[in-house]
């Protein structure tokens, strides 16, 4: 009916023509769904040696707190709150206290807990708000982190690479210098509190039978190293949290209509409300880095000589001027029950 009219009045019919048709019209494809298929292969039984160090707090500089705490599955992979209280808090999510009186922590952690969804998608190029742990080369088994030389051979993904590192974070895992020997370590050189880490481990005798099943090159507790701790639990977090099951990836692959309220959302979503120029893809992410105008909330990071309460962002990583605040556009991908939201919370 619309092309019949067109013929005739094609000045007065053509903007509705152009509309009609981009509604109608599919402004995606199967190849923006998220399949099964997209993620990395981790071993089940190395997953499920994973889930055990995930939360077991020996992990942690004062043995009190786990990868757990700030990405817990009651919490769908987060924290629930705006800055994570890591070493020395008490209590899990919303309900987690900093202490009191002379048991309080000095400072929360300065970003946002992110949640750990797809981040085992193939997809994925750098972990953390900043970007500073990222895959390079053509594979998927180099990579960039703040460690440089000292990043272990040996990692089987970025998600192994990124987990070097909450371990090694004075307010995130390890505490402070001055309360246990791992921070200690950490603090002398990075390298050496994974070492120590790696000592605790292999000193329990089930953790000694289950890493020499799920290793083949792990004949005796010397052979256990942090490669093989982090790498367990990237298997687990990479297999744990995928979400590739929701109404939009059935309507993209399997045509099912959305409700009417989700439908006129997608339109807004990749229509005038602009928010698929930054969110795209199968994971909602472009995986760029921008300066949104998020204000500063919580301590910041400072950077060098600089006190001041900010958070620099992929300047950190990058060291270029032009980088300030900018930080990772996230994936929305079940963002509905992840909040608070940005790097900081705010």
């Amino acid at each position: 009916m619309i092309l019949r009219f067109y013929r005739s009045f094609p000045g007065f019919w053509a903007p509705a023509l152009l509309i009609t048709l981009a509604t109608l019209m599919p402004t995606h494809s199967r190849a923006d769904a998220i399949l099964a298929q997209d993620f990395l292969d981790f071993d089940a039984q190395e997953a499920q040696l994973g889930r055990l160090l995930f939360y077991d707090k020996i992990l942690s500089g004062n043995q009190n707190i786990s990868c757990a705490t700030c990405h817990h599955h009651s919490l769908h992979g987060a924290d629930g709150i705006s800055l994570g209280i890591g070493e020395g808090g008490t209590g899990l999510g919303p309900d987690r206290t900093p202490g009191e009186g002379t048991h309080r922590i000095a400072e929360r952690v300065p970003r946002n807990a992110p949640a750990l969804w797809n981040l085992g998608h193939s997809e994925v190029r750098e972990m953390f708000h900043d970007g500073r742990v990222e895959r390079i080369g053509a594979g998927y088994v180099a990579f960039k982190t703040p460690a440089k030389e000292y990043t272990p051979a040996g990692l089987n993904s970025l998600l192994a690479a990124q987990a070097l590192f909450p371990i090694s974070s004075p307010t995130e895992m390890a505490g402070h210098p001055d309360e246990n020997p791992v921070s200690a370590a950490f603090a002398e050189r990075i390298d050496l509190g994974w070492a120590m880490l790696a000592d605790r481990v292999r000193e329990i005798p089930e953790y000694q039978r289950l890493f020499k099943a799920t290793y083949p090159d792990v004949h005796d507790p010397d052979d256990i190293t942090i490669v093989e701790i982090v790498n367990a639990i990237a298997a687990f977090i990479g297999t744990e949290w995928q979400s590739h099951d929701s109404p939009y990836d059935k309507w993209l692959t399997e045509g099912t209509p959305l409700s009417p309220e989700a439908e006129r959302g997608r339109q807004l979503f990749f229509g005038d409300a602009g928010c698929s120029g930054c969110h795209n893809g199968p994971r909602f992410t472009d995986q760029n880095f921008y300066a949104v105008g998020i204000p500063q909330f919580g301590p910041g990071r400072p950077f060098g000589e600089d006190t001041m309460p900010h958070d620099l962002g992929r300047m950190e990583t990058t060291r270029n001027p032009e980088d300030a605040y900018k930080f990772r556009t996230p994936s929305l991908r079940n963002v509905a029950l992840t909040a608070p939201y940005g790097h900081n919370g705010a």
